[in-house]
């Protein structure tokens, strides 16, 4: 676990000791696992926040420029807005899928996103033989 100017480095898998993304800041799960013998200091674990929407943050989906994984039904759509590349600013990623009924949006903040890409890329999600 290392100490940067926004509390922590986060921990991808929320592992007994790994911190999350700190509290203000756009991250899912927000909680702090203590090391497993610690004591705990404040009883486990921190309950998690509600995810920002779509509607929260302002964004209007018909403007987006969405990616798909495929045409076929249950196909994957991803969008990004806001200052890529931009030292400091708030990038979001949004993921849905193309023929859910509910219209589900899911937001993601870069953080998160570059987490999955670098889980995705070191094989943590792949199948098993």
């Amino acid at each position: 676990m290392t100490a940067t100017s926004g509390g922590f480095r986060a921990g991808s898998s929320g592992r007994s000791g790994e911190a999350v993304p700190p509290q203000g800041s756009s991250g899912g799960f927000r909680g702090v696992v203590p090391p497993e013998g610690s004591g705990g200091g404040f009883g486990g674990v921190v309950p998690p926040q509600a995810k920002a929407t779509p509607e929260d943050l302002g964004i209007d989906l018909a403007d987006l420029d969405w990616h798909s994984s495929g045409s076929l039904p249950g196909a994957i759509e991803v969008a990004m807005t806001g200052p890529h590349g931009e030292p400091g600013g708030q990038a979001w990623v949004l993921m849905r899928v193309n023929d859910d009924p509910s219209s589900r949006v899911l937001v993601y903040d870069r953080h998160e996103w570059e987490c999955f890409l670098d889980g995705v890329r070191n094989g943590e999600f792949d199948l098993e033989d």
